[in-house]
């Protein structure tokens, strides 16, 4: 691999760190798939990138005081054990030759899904505010059945008294996540932190970062104790190119209005699905077959 190349990708996973909040691997991994990384190597590589990028942030989010350190721990649990299942999934779908597919789909789902969510609320914020731009802004958190769960804890540094059972539930999700995807979560986690478990934005970045750091960093031993499908050049590669690009990516992000922001991470996301999509149904250059091997007559 040209060496130049994986640095841009690195620096690319960087400047999406830091224009959006997220770890970047969400679309750094499939863009690792496309110059022609293998799918397993893609994964487990870049769970390095996100401890690196999840490192950096938590510390400046700690001097802060932007951590709900109980919060975080709770997740931590789900998250530790959702990422141990997920490895042990991951390599089930090694051993049977899927992975490679499995990762590739779940990815177009996943990817087409979130942008399309994105993209939708983007547009209707924007038309909102340029009809009403005095509008307020609408309830963030809505009380759904799952705030009813037994277990309740008071998390004091996000003012929550909720079930310990759904923050553990949310960890698993994305431990599960990060192992058979290669990604820190936290487009997924970002999300769901504030509007299912009603955490105040202010402490959203840093408790996510905390618990994906730790999440990550277990993904990678595992991968590569079970599956040995962590390069570590590669790894490098990706943490050298992210320390660039982070800083050009916070920046620009803060020349942009936030809506417009979410539009183009939307429009960039499903760009990405639309090109995994035409390689699952593209004709491979080296057909085969799944059925019973004939013997030759």
């Amino acid at each position: 691999m040209n060496v130049f190349v994986l640095l841009g990708l690195g620096a690319a996973a960087g400047l999406l760190a830091g224009m959006f909040g997220v770890g970047g691997g969400f679309l750094a991994t499939p863009l690792l798939i496309f110059v022609g990384i293998p799918p397993a190597v893609a994964v487990a590589s870049q769970a390095n990138q996100v401890i690196a990028n999840s490192v950096s942030s938590f510390q400046v989010q700690w001097r802060r005081g932007n951590v709900d350190l109980r919060m975080g721990l709770v997740l931590l649990v789900g998250g530790m054990i959702g990422s141990t299942a997920g490895v042990a999934l991951f390599t089930y779908l090694k051993n049977i030759g899927q992975i490679d597919f499995v990762i590739a789909v779940l990815y177009v789902v996943m990817l087409s899904t979130i942008g399309l969510l994105m993209l939708i609320e983007s547009l209707r914020t924007y038309i909102k505010r340029r009809r009403n731009p005095g509008a307020p802004r609408g309830k963030l958190h809505t009380h759904y059945l799952v705030h009813r769960l037994p277990l309740k804890l008071r998390f004091y540094k996000s003012k929550l008294y909720i079930s310990a059972l759904l923050p553990v539930g949310v960890g698993f999700v994305i431990g599960v996540l990060s192992a058979i995807l290669g990604v820190g979560g936290g487009f997924v986690l970002v999300p769901a932190m504030i509007y299912l478990l009603g955490m105040p934005t202010t402490v959203v970045i840093g408790t996510s970062n905390f618990q994906i750091l730790f999440v990550a960093a277990n993904v990678t031993f595992l991968q590569a104790a079970t599956n040995g499908t962590v390069d570590v050049v590669l790894a490098l590669l990706l943490i050298l190119g992210g320390v660039v690009g982070a800083p050009i990516g916070s920046r620009l992000a803060a020349k942009l209005p936030g809506v417009v922001l979410r539009g183009l991470m939307s429009v960039l996301i499903l760009a990405v699905a639309g090109q995994l999509l035409v390689e699952l149904l593209r004709t491979p250059s080296l057909p085969f077959s799944l059925g019973p091997r004939e013997a030759l007559k």
